[in-house]
């Protein structure tokens, strides 16, 4: 064995079996998420450009944006195998950045055109990353997720790392159109990675799978099974809680950037800054301790640790309400979400069946979160609109968050039920 390779095993924690499907899964996120960490920044600026009161109107405008995508993708989850409406979905992203590319290098409409990019790149971010994180559910088992989601999600934060750097350093010399460019490249190398992968490069983790079945079902099933199942509406909840600790954060920073930062360069390097702090703190924690820290704890506890820091920043921005209380606050919550929680909310669906990973994880992971965004941007309005401070807000938010923190040591110990479940199952049939 090569020094590199003594290297690979002690560096990906995965066996000799597993290690191509982990490898190529690690550079399709790395792809997915420069290209979009390349765009976040843009979205960030063009949300301030069009006005700070139009913000919760951006988030219902990409809620209902949702619902009318939602039956579509459902549509091509039940008629087409894993292997072509992956690759479909994510052409069709491509397309439509080629034409905002076109219409931002004309400068036709910039303001309306602002708006839709900040819409579009919200209903991007959740399908791109959903659609991800369903192939890795169905590839992987809940052991073998508590063992590798942490490393493959460090190939998304690396990406997050490149995608503000090539902001940082080309916005202002090319102009921050033509990003769209370099995220239309990043998008396709994930296609490819998706391409690898799903012809089982080294072998499928769950064993061959040439000539993938197709979902089935119908468009709608998500909802049904949804509905159905005690323990999906729990994930759902969780979700929501996630968009509410986001919500009212982002409209925070969003207020208090705005107020203090002048200027959409100055603006944009202090998103893309805190991209970049975010991105190197998880990168360094996914690969020395996410793996370990949910076979030591469990979901229910990694999940946890994110609603325990909302807690902290909240309390802390009640007292202080500053822009570096509110950066500080946005780089922990993202740090401990992308690191734990997030690996931790992806192993809660290997223990249900596939129809739901696909459509009923879609549901939650889009439909519900970007409507409990809608929802929670006019509560931060209301709120606003009667009189409360940044501070106060902040306060009305802690007594939610401790909600969402038992909920998620509820959300822990059914997962872990279920794999053990899973798992006796599996021994019962095997030879």
């Amino acid at each position: 064995m090569t020094p590199f390779r003594r290297w690979l095993r002690r560096a990906v924690p995965a066996t000799p079996q597993e290690l191509a499907a982990a490898l190529w899964s690690f550079g399709y996120f790395f792809a997915l998420l420069a290209g979009y960490y390349v765009l976040r920044p843009l979205r960030d600026q063009m949300g301030i450009a069009g006005g700070t009161r139009a913000l919760p109107w951006l988030f219902t405008a990409t809620f209902v944006t949702l619902l009318v995508a939602q039956p579509l993708y459902g549509v091509l989850v039940a008629r087409l195998p894993r292997a072509r409406f992956i690759p479909i979905v994510y052409h069709f992203f491509v397309a439509n950045l080629a034409v905002f590319w076109a219409l931002l290098a004309l400068d036709i409409a910039p303001v309306i055109v602002a708006r839709v990019f900040f819409v579009w790149v919200s209903v991007f971010n959740l399908f791109a990353v959903a659609v991800f994180w369903s192939f890795m559910a169905d590839l992987f088992t809940s052991e073998q997720g508590k063992r590798l989601f942490g490393f493959i999600g460090a190939g998304g934060t690396a990406g997050a790392l490149l995608g503000p750097v090539i902001t940082i350093a080309l916005s202002v010399p090319l102009g921050p159109h033509n990003l769209l460019l370099a995220a239309i490249v990043f998008l396709e190398i994930a296609v490819f990675c998706a391409h690898r992968l799903e012809r089982g490069a080294g072998g499928h983790p769950r064993g061959p799978r040439r000539d993938e079945p197709r979902v089935g079902g119908s468009a709608l099933a998500g909802l049904s099974g949804l509905l159905r199942s005690p323990y999906l509406l729990g994930v759902g909840a969780w979700v929501s809680l996630l968009s509410f600790g986001a919500t009212m954060l982002y409209l925070a920073q969003a207020n208090v950037v705005a107020a203090t930062v002048q200027g959409a360069g100055a603006q944009t390097r202090i998103f893309a800054g805190i991209d970049l702090a975010v991105g190197l703190l998880t990168l360094a924690t996914q690969v020395f301790a996410t793996g370990r820290l949910l076979q030591r704890f469990g979901t229910g506890a990694a999940a946890g640790a994110l609603p325990a820091v909302y807690v902290i920043g909240f309390l802390a921005l009640a007292a202080t309400p500053s822009l570096a209380v509110v950066v500080v606050f946005q780089v922990a919550q993202r740090w401990m979400n992308f690191a734990i929680a997030n690996p931790a909310r992806q192993v809660f669906f290997t223990v249900v069946g596939r129809e739901e990973k696909y459509k009923a994880k879609n549901l939650i992971d889009v439909v519900i979160y970007r409507g409990s965004d809608a929802l929670y941007g006019w509560v931060y309005d209301a709120l606003h609109a009667i009189g409360l401070k940044i501070g106060a807000i902040a306060l009305c938010a802690v007594p939610v968050v401790l909600a969402w923190a038992i909920l998620s040591a509820a959300l822990g110990r059914t997962q872990e039920r279920r794999a053990s479940l899973d798992g006796a199952i599996a021994q019962g049939d095997s030879p």
